[in-house]
């Protein structure tokens, strides 16, 4: 049994031929395996060509649609891709804004070209409808319904950057200066300087020369007579002063605020011809304004007011634009360097934002009498901005 059992014949191997075959088609196997997994990967990351993706990144920065160098539109199944991705990465850079300041309400308002919000809620989970048609390029550009049309240093720059905030509000960061200086142009023209809006969603663009633009009512009633004005006005006085001190800023050669203000200093006689004057005789101004708009169609802000109580003025500017109250007392702190209000966070960013160094400079010392001098020059005009208005400002 022992010689039979070593004599059994041992298995013989496999021939060489054959094993090269086996190699090859497992490796083959393999090879397939790893294309497929990196195609269905790139399919899940990248849902149409780069190259959408490129242009879609165009089309968001303002460079329009279309191939990387053409004029081209995208096909509808790349442009809907594109757009998912961008509407992710604006998600996630969202979620890390809340999640960085948990329990504080994030501003989801828009204005310039910047994404915005929709209607309705204060926090951010109700405006996440309306963002992600936006994101999603919904939404049209529209004349705007409301206009801050004055007053140069009145405040016009802090209640635009405050009502930014509001989700239903999308605004121009930019003056358009459309009614002054731009009309030939068209309001074709006006129209694409304005934001994508929602239904629900208020347009609006602020240009303070237009108080003072003897054409500026008549043309903004041809466009539209429903148009919400507002105007912030301020002591006049003070806003010459804060005037000279903008322009003292860029030209340190001017004469002194004394030698402007009088056409004589002995007879007293004041220079309305300088703008930084005439732009205060508020009264003048309005009259030219009521020849086109009812004076329930205008908002007057008080410029002080906006300082020592921003949510109470924001909260009136709410009303008259017929807008839920969502600005209040917690979306504001004051900065005592700059001597004003500041936003806790300004609309798309979750960090505290104060207005410019340009913003709150500090005013040269005037000589008292001078002071004086125009105060006695305003006053009869301001007694009667306050029956026109009927509102006492408090300036006398």
């Amino acid at each position: 049994m022992a010689v039979s059992a070593a004599a059994a014949p041992a298995a013989e191997p496999l021939p060489r031929s054959i094993f090269k075959k086996f190699l090859v088609m497992l490796c083959s196997l393999l090879m397939s395996l790893y294309v497929f997994y990196c195609l269905a990967d790139r399919c899940q990351t990248l849902p149409g060509p780069i190259i959408a993706a490129g242009a879609a990144s165009e089309e968001e920065e303002g460079g329009g649609g279309g191939y990387l160098g053409g004029s081209a539109e995208l096909p509808p199944w790349q442009a809907a891709a594109a757009r998912r991705k961008r509407l992710l990465q604006r998600l996630k850079q969202r979620r890390r804004r809340q999640e960085a300041a948990p329990g504080e309400e994030v501003p989801a308002g828009g204005g310039g070209s910047r994404a915005g919000g929709s209607g309705g809620g204060g926090g951010s989970t109700a405006g996440t409808p309306g963002t992600l048609t936006l994101l999603l390029g919904e939404g049209s550009k529209r004349l705007p319904q409301a206009i801050i049309i004055g007053v140069k240093k009145g405040g016009t720059r802090a209640l635009l950057e405050f009502l930014r905030v509001h989700p239903d509000v999308r605004a121009v960061g930019a003056e358009p200066h459309f009614f002054d200086r731009n009309y030939e142009r068209g309001l074709a023209w006006y129209r694409d300087l304005m934001p994508r809006t929602l239904e629900g969603q208020i347009t609006m663009e602020k240009t303070p020369s237009y108080f003072v633009t003897k054409e500026a009512p008549a043309r903004i009633s041809s466009m539209s007579k429903g148009t919400k004005l507002i105007v912030v006005v301020r002591d006049p006085v003070t806003r010459a002063i804060s005037d000279y001190t903008q322009t003292l800023s860029k030209k340190p050669d001017i004469p002194t605020f004394e030698s402007l203000t009088f056409k004589n200093r002995t007879t007293g006689l004041i220079d309305t011809s300088w703008s930084a004057i005439q732009i205060g005789i508020y009264a003048k101004h309005l009259e030219n304004w009521l020849l086109y708009f009812p004076i329930g169609q205008i908002l007057f802000v008080s410029g002080e007011r906006l300082i020592s109580d921003p949510a109470g003025e924001l909260g009136r500017v709410q009303d008259f634009l017929g807008l839920k109250r969502i600005i209040t007392d917690k979306h504001f702190y004051f900065n005592k360097t700059k001597g004003f209000p500041c936003l806790k966070k300004a609309e798309g960013s979750s960090k505290p934002h104060c207005l410019g160094k340009t913003k709150g400079r500090t005013h040269p010392d005037i000589d008292q009498e001078v002071v004086q001098r125009l105060r006695d020059f305003y006053r009869p005009f301001n007694m009667k901005f306050y029956q026109m208005t009927g509102q006492d400002f408090g300036w006398d």
